[in-house]
């Protein structure tokens, strides 16, 4: 009898501290789907809380012991204190565990920690974290002295080391194999050590005929490859395929064939097909002409097969993330820096879930838009996105999700919202969007109700010129307009932000910069992120580069990567003077101070004054609303009124009134009103309410209106009981 096939997915060194990368976890949800077993492991937890601990820190200080090491005063200080690391490391990681969160006063006081370089710091953030609680400050004095631990195992131990990235260097823009090559035939670290002996364990005890290596980023490459080193040498019967966003970003031109001494296969794109599509050929049931998207060395050369006829696997059809396996309690809570969409990257643990594959949008010139990932767009339905969030809070236990969208499509949005609310789902969530004007002050209301807290999307250039030129379909003033929607909903906005475009001008940059400004002075902006413009071999820019004016100098091609391009802006800027000043003023601005400061202020070079009016984003905030929609959902979130009937004197006349009586969570308020309009609002807010599957479209409303003779609709549309109802929670989406 054929011994069955068993699948080992595993994430090697290093996504996150704080919760699993989730492209395991969406794989072996997948292969439930179609009845086959498989297992997952986040080797890079695994491999942290090894080294991170009592017996790893005593292993790490005795080879430093036996080393003939030089230190810099920092390193010396932390191996001079080696005995307080060593004793204080279990509790640390067992607090940002969540598990004994009394250590937070003793952490606080500042006499438990030992402290080195990184704590230098704390002098000039402590008035950022003034308002912080005492658990969270703790957090951020446990993560510097974690990162003064990595600062001495990056300097003695091993260089590649990052907590969030491993050998990073080495994958970035690497268009040949040879220094990679060269490190992965290099002895052995403390750190590769434990990450092969953890290895080891898990195919000793789960016996798999076949391990797939998630790449998502560049710092992920060469602990992948370090594994598939490992498994060849000691393993050679087992299948190595590797896939992930780095090899469907970087390796679409691979030729070089060393790289098939650590790998067997390499697979593209979305790796549900390609993955059925090789188990069915390991077990003898499918032509290796038939792979679908995969790389593997024939006769001593790099080949890549796409000869199967299958379509990619629909996803409605994908299954739900698995999360079982991973060690879901042991990931670690740290507080880096103060950027507060940073924040939750770095802090709590997310379920990671996906709304729709692709971008809606597809246009942006400096994304990846010719690759599957962004333009392949293709939703699946509320009532299925919210089936796979309960069944992933069952097995998780864990309600927090971050919909890992490229941009969350508004009307998809809004029906997960309304399937939420109408289950009755605890749920706290954040994604990321395009500051789009489908996203009006009542959608925003509706999703902060169902859990939303934050949102992040790109405002890039804040120049409409350059806006126009990216082709991103929204302008500063629009912006504004949605991000003060969404802040009013009280839900938090990051912005992603831009220089270096091809041919941005030095006053584009400082007129975007005093955009910026104003949006934090105004407080619509609550987060943001400068980014260099990094121009990529698959996006328009870097396809068809003459159109953008920007000429491509390089790198040379090679046989291995070809993503990030090197190229000259035409107008000759030079982008790199800014990107002190630019993060120093987005510092300050996140943190309520210095608005006044002019702009040259923040730069050691001279720069234009700005040609932006002082009150441009207040002016754009004032623009009237646009008029609902006809077909727009009108609905209520609010609880059903009691209404009693009374009389009331006008004068000689006695006239009969209705009065309805709200409670909310807070307080109680009312509507007096006519007997009519009161019976009619007490008959239609059932059908208006979320708990309901009807949808009451804003047309049918006002036929309804009509159709109890109540007078003019659009004149009842701008009363005041229409206005306390939609300050109560009547909304139109």
């Amino acid at each position: 009898m054929t011994k069955p096939l068993v699948s080992l997915f595993i994430t090697p060194p290093f996504t996150q501290l704080n919760t699993p990368y989730p492209a395991t976890a969406y794989l072996k949800g997948f292969l439930n789907t179609v009845g086959i077993a498989s297992h997952q492991a986040d080797l890079g937890i695994e491999v942290i809380l090894r080294l991170f601990s009592k017996a790893g820190l005593q292993q790490l200080f005795e080879e430093l012991e036996a080393s003939d090491c030089e230190l810099s005063d920092n390193s010396f200080r932390i191996y001079s204190l080696k005995e307080e690391y060593i004793r204080t490391i279990d509790p640390v990681i067992s607090f940002l565990q969540n598990r004994n969160p009394t250590l937070a006063h003793s952490i606080c006081d500042r006499s438990y920690l030992p402290e080195a370089a990184r704590f230098q710091t704390l002098e000039e953030l402590d008035w950022a974290f003034g308002t912080m609680g005492i658990h969270d400050k703790a957090r951020h004095l446990c993560t510097l002295y974690l990162e003064d631990i990595g600062d001495l195992i990056q300097e003695a131990v091993d260089p590649h080391f990052g907590f969030s990235r491993y050998a990073e260097r080495l994958g970035r823009t690497a268009t040949h194999f040879d220094e990679l090559y060269q490190e992965l035939h290099a002895p052995e670290t403390l750190l590769s050590r434990y990450l092969l002996d953890i290895l080891d364990e898990k195919i000793r005890h789960l016996e798999p005929t076949l391990v797939g290596l998630s790449v998502p980023f560049p710092g992920n490459l060469y602990g992948a490859l370090k594994c598939g080193q490992f498994i060849k040498k000691h393993y050679p019967h087992i299948a190595v395929v590797m896939g992930g966003g780095f090899a469907n970003t970087e390796l679409r031109s691979l030729k070089d064939p060393r790289v098939f001494e650590f790998l067997d296969y390499i697979c593209l794109d979305d790796g549900e097909a390609p993955l059925l599509s090789l188990l069915d050929y390991l077990r003898g049931t499918r032509e290796r002409s038939q792979l679908k998207r995969t790389y593997c060395l024939v006769n001593g050369e790099v080949v890549y097969i796409n000869g199967a006829k299958e379509r990619d696997v629909a996803q409605r059809d994908v299954g739900t993330p698995d999360y079982r396996e991973l060690r879901l309690h042991d990931y670690l809570s740290v507080i880096e820096i103060v950027n507060p969409m940073h924040r939750l990257w770095s802090d709590g643990r997310w379920n990671k879930l996906t709304l729709a594959h692709g971008c809606y949008w597809g246009k942006c010139s400096f994304c990846d838009i010719s690759l599957d990932y962004i333009k392949r767009y293709e939703p699946v339905t509320a009532a299925l996105i919210c089936d796979r969030i309960e069944e992933i809070i069952q097995q998780t236990g864990q309600n927090g999700f971050h919909f890992v969208d490229e941009a969350a499509p508004p009307a998809l949005m809004r029906d997960v919202a309304l399937e939420i609310l109408r289950r009755r789902l605890t749920v706290v969530w954040w994604t990321n969007i395009r500051f789009e004007k489908n996203f009006t002050p009542d959608l925003c209301l509706l999703l902060k109700a169902s859990g939303c807290i934050a949102v992040s999307g790109g405002l890039e250039v804040a120049s409409d010129r350059l806006l126009e030129r990216m082709k991103k379909g929204v302008t500063v003033a629009q912006v504004a307009r949605v991000a003060d929607a969404f802040t009013q909903a009280g839900i938090m906005v990051h912005a992603y932000l831009m220089y270096g475009f091809p041919t941005q001008t030095a006053q584009e940059t400082i007129d975007s910069l005093e955009m910026v400004r104003q949006l934090f002075e105004l407080g619509i902006v609550q987060s943001g992120f400068w980014h260099r413009f990094a121009m990529t071999a698959h996006s328009p820019v870097g396809l068809l580069p003459a159109e953008f004016d920007v000429q491509r100098i390089g790198p040379v091609a090679g046989a291995f990567a070809d993503n990030d391009l090197f190229h000259d802006d035409p107008l000759g800027t030079d982008h790199d003077q800014f990107a002190e000043g630019l993060r120093k003023s987005l510092f300050n601005y996140m943190h309520g101070v210095c608005f006044e400061f002019p702009l040259s202020q923040w730069f050691e070079h001279k720069v234009p004054a700005t040609s932006i009016p002082p009150h441009y984003i207040e002016k754009a905030l004032a623009e009237p609303t646009p008029a609902p929609r006809p077909n727009a959902q009108v609905v209520w979130l609010g609880n059903m009124p009691t209404i009693d009937f009374f009389e009331e004197k006008q004068g000689k006349k006695t006239q009969a009134m209705a009065e309805l009586v709200f409670y909310s969570k807070k307080d109680e308020w009312a509507i007096h009103t006519s007997v009519t309009l009161g019976t009619w609002l007490a008959e239609i807010l059932p059908r208006l309410h979320v708990s309901t599957s009807e949808i009451f479209p804003l047309e049918t409303m006002k036929t309804a209106y009509n159709a109890a003779d109540l007078g003019s609709f659009e004149a009842f549309a701008t009363s005041d009981i229409w206005k306390t109802l939609q300050n109560h929670g009547l909304l139109i989406v």
